[in-house]
């Protein structure tokens, strides 16, 4: 019996807040699990002082990516979905001004922001990003838990001890998939497309309708990123005084065509001219909305990390308002499903993480799942899906994740746009291809992406020690 995790579709694509997945979206899990641990060990109605000490990557990126205030609000018991954030600002003034900690919003104890979040720049073996909750107990004991936030939100103990729910899970799947030859056997034998395989996985977990509605949040916050992107101008945080591009491009764009709602918005684009360089410029401007509302700290999707939140929704939209002016929620689902499947087939043969992987990690696994998901809606088969997704990433390989300032900002944004179009190049030579041809099998793209990931020096892996982030300074900006 193979032991490999089952990673769902709802796994690769999650609302969270930015800046980062595993620096922003991960600590605040990580944050909720705790408090959840010392629920359930009955210590949390005696704890009288904590401190959090953060590793490695972590610790070295950690303030561009806002890592100390996503813990921070974990532990005040907000939740990166539901929360306004609108209110994120006023709730960490609070505690900095007061020095007080309202834990999970029921227990009040004395808290120095500057002090009882330590960043450590030492790294933790198990992973580059590492965090360690401490509590002191009102007997004098004192507790303590570890986790790693190992990339796209998710976190983990050292003991994994879900890891068998998780493969016990993967065992009841119809079709369990570890590999992408193992995908395309399941859609030959079946005569189904790749979406089909992956829905009947979904279904073990959940009903349809369950299914549905969960699609339907997930792209529903991907539009509104999107549309509160290219409807708010102005600098992004952080200091690098970056200005957002995507409000002067979409007004340049859509013109003179009326819309009163997001909901009018898709049959405006419609209406606009979409000659070779606007289509450029669409898809352009779509992924660089999202990453913008991403770095400062809006919300978002990650497909599959924060940093590269944009890739995905920006080829989807892409076929929605150049493509398919028919095309209904069943085209994205079917899309979102592919993209998904995708996306796991990285995470269990190499890594989404940036701080493992370097940006290849991100933004060539991003690009890859929007090229396959848009290969299926364009008619392509299972094989064409497949080869596109390896070509989107082979043209990654080796991308490093070197953030100035440690912030989601450059060359992160751009880097989305780019993603983006080198997805729906990938779909367009796949579709012209015979796919049975194909010369490097997604299977092994992902193997040598591994690799390279393990030979890239650290300081090329979301440290800010390399790169970009040393040969350009806030100085200069």
């Amino acid at each position: 019996m193979r032991k490999i995790e089952c990673i769902s579709v709802f796994d690769m694509l999650k609302v969270g807040v930015g800046p980062s997945s595993s620096h922003t979206l991960g600590p605040w899990r990580a944050a909720q699990r705790w408090i959840a641990e010392l629920k359930n060990k009955e210590r949390f109605d005696s704890v009288d002082k904590i401190h959090i000490d953060l590793y490695g990557s972590l610790s070295l990126t950690g303030k561009g990516h806002a890592t100390d205030i996503a813990t921070l609000l974990g532990l005040l018991g907000h939740d990166p979905v539901t929360m306004d954030i609108a209110l994120i600002a006023s709730e960490i003034e609070r505690v900095k001004t007061s020095g007080k900690l309202l834990l999970n919003g029921e227990r009040e104890i004395d808290f120095t922001f500057a002090e009882d979040i330590k960043f450590n720049r030492k790294f933790l073996e198990f992973h580059p990003n590492g965090m360690t909750f401490r509590a002191c107990l009102e007997n004098g004991k004192k507790t303590s838990s570890s986790f790693y936030s190992i990339g796209g939100g998710f976190v983990v103990k050292k003991e994994r001890k879900n890891a068998s729910k998780k493969m016990k899970n993967f065992q009841e799947f119809p079709f369990p998939i570890e590999k992408a030859t193992e995908l395309q056997a399941y859609c030959k034998a079946e005569n189904k497309p790749i979406s089909s395989i992956v829905l009947e996985n979904e279904r073990s977990l959940r009903t349809d309708a369950e299914i549905d509605a969960n699609l339907k949040q997930i792209w529903q916050v991907m539009l509104e990123s999107m549309y509160i992107g290219c409807h708010t101008e102005g600098t992004l945080p952080g200091g690098l005084n970056v200005k957002r591009r995507a409000f002067e491009m979409h007004q340049r764009l859509i013109g003179d065509t009326a819309y009163t709602s997001v909901e009018d918005w898709i049959p405006a684009i419609r209406q606009t001219e979409v000659k070779f360089r606007q289509i450029l410029k669409w898809v352009s401007c779509f992924a660089l909305s999202v990453n913008e509302v991403n770095a400062s700290l809006g919300r978002v999707v990650t497909a599959p990390t924060n940093g590269s939140a944009g890739t995905v929704p920006a080829v989807l939209m892409y076929y929605l308002v150049i493509e398919n002016h028919d095309a209904t929620f069943e085209d994205i689902k079917r899309f979102m499903l592919v993209a998904g499947e995708i996306g796991s087939l990285f995470k269990k043969g190499a890594t989404i993480s940036a701080a493992m992987g370097g940006c290849q990690a991100e933004i060539g696994v991003s690009s890859a799942m929007a090229a396959g998901g848009l290969t299926e809606l364009m008619g392509g088969t299972p094989e064409q899906v497949l080869m596109a997704s390896e070509i989107a990433m082979e043209h990654h390989l080796g991308l490093t994740c070197d953030p100035i300032a440690g912030l989601v900002q450059v060359p992160c944004i751009e880097r989305n746009a780019m993603g983006a179009i080198k997805a729906i190049n990938a779909a367009e030579i796949a579709m012209e291809s015979d796919a049975s041809k194909a010369k490097v099998p997604l299977d092994k793209v992902i193997e040598t992406m591994w690799e390279t990931a393990k030979d890239m020096n650290k300081k090329y892996k979301e440290t800010s020690e390399g790169g970009l982030a040393v040969k350009v300074s806030l100085s200069d900006c």
